[in-house]
């Protein structure tokens, strides 16, 4: 399985693919994007089974990643790990189409608790 992780900070996705393997995702393949336009081109090449993106992002943002790829027709699982966690921000994701919002900081429980059923 692959995992396409979107954020400007790479240090941010080094955190993320840090705590993904803690979570017992390390077999998984793991690929960056550094914002949602390169993302949206690499879930086209690179076929990934999951999408963790960042919302706010230069370019394209993450949200606008996800209606992109709902637009063109994708049903790829996505999920936001990010910094802000308002409800509001939680209903805009869920209406666009995303599965989750795991708000920073967050722990490999975290991510467990939303991965679970999302990756086999």
């Amino acid at each position: 399985m692959k995992i396409l992780v979107t954020d400007d900070s790479r240090v941010m996705r080094q955190i993320v693919i840090r705590t993904l393997r803690q979570a017992g995702y390390d077999d998984h393949e793991i690929i960056q994007a550094a914002d949602g336009r390169e993302a949206l081109q690499l879930v086209g090449s690179e076929q990934p089974d999951l999408v963790l993106s960042d919302w706010n992002m230069p370019e394209m943002s993450g949200i606008e990643c996800l209606q992109a790829l709902r637009a063109s027709g994708s049903q790829i699982p996505f999920g936001f790990v990010t910094s802000e966690g308002s409800p509001e921000m939680r209903e805009k994701a869920a209406s666009a189409g995303a599965l989750f919002l795991i708000a920073k900081p967050f722990t490999e429980e975290t991510f467990r608790d939303a991965l679970d059923g999302v990756l086999a």
